[in-house]
């Protein structure tokens, strides 16, 4: 799209994107959030599980009916009532193995189909959601069926540990993002979240050229690359920085506001 077109869509992450590291949602952004999805549809695309995506969505506002991309685009959700739109999924079961051999004090996740989790071992507070339903189980128990997410996460290593990790674990068949923190999101070969997105278009009769995508993330990447008008946060990585057409301030400086309320 161009500068001056208008947007028929837009695509937010939510972490780092339109929520700070504090979990804060400012005014500004609320407000701006609310103006653009009163004339297009506005569709929260996230790595979060619906149960943590679906009161983000209450909180700005957004209109019944409207789409969640969810897990990295292996969900698609209708909001609010979670009707699932579209679900990918894939045997973790392979990457279990391998990681349990090259990070063996890694802790892992999986999203149950209901929004909760089962874990190996407790995540650190807030990590999986505040309100997040958990269950530890045993390695063999995690993934009995297949799972549209595999999370792995070591508090004790760093991103850059992480980068390596997903290097020396060969991952094959499966896509996979590389977190802000020592965490790795394992989703279905070929899924990322423009995979939710094309589903979401598809539901609006609407082209990928008319959207605007905000992110901050290494999972935003695919999404910015897809949308007409992709947008990088100010404290994005710079290979995230990049793959998008510009970038707008930080999330702290209101950043989504910024780029919204060019034309809502």
């Amino acid at each position: 799209m161009t500068e001056t077109s208008r947007p028929t869509a837009v695509a937010l992450d939510i972490d780092g994107t339109l929520l700070d590291h504090d979990d804060q949602l400012s005014p500004a952004v609320i407000d701006a959030v609310r103006r653009a999805a009163a004339e297009v549809p506005v569709i929260l695309a996230t790595g979060r599980g619906w149960q943590t995506s679906k009161p983000v969505a209450e909180r700005l506002g957004l209109a019944a009916g409207g789409l969640v991309v969810c897990s990295n685009g292996a969900r698609t959700m209708r909001f609010p009532a979670g009707e699932v739109v579209d679900e990918r999924t894939f045997d973790p079961t392979t990457v279990i193995a391998s990681v349990r051999e090259h990070a063996p004090n890694a802790r892992m996740a999986v999203e149950e189909h209901d929004g909760s989790y089962l874990v190996t071992a407790p995540f650190p507070d807030g990590d999986l959601g505040y309100d997040a339903r958990i269950r530890v189980v045993g390695d063999d128990e995690l993934a009995p069926e297949p799972v549209t997410r595999l999370i792995i996460r070591d508090p004790e290593q760093s991103e850059a540990d992480f980068v390596e990790l997903a290097e020396r674990l060969g991952l094959h068949g499966v896509s996979y993002f590389v977190g802000w923190t020592a965490w790795l999101d394992i989703a279905p070969e070929g899924v990322d979240k423009s995979t939710g997105l094309k589903v979401a278009l598809a539901q609006y009769d609407l082209d990928p050229a008319g959207l605007v995508a905000i992110g901050d993330g290494r999972n935003d990447i695919e999404m910015l690359t897809y949308a007409g008008l992709g947008i990088a946060m100010g404290s994005a990585p710079d290979e995230v920085k990049a793959a998008a057409d510009e970038v707008t301030k930080s999330v702290q400086d209101d950043g989504v506001a910024a780029v919204l309320n060019r034309w809502f």
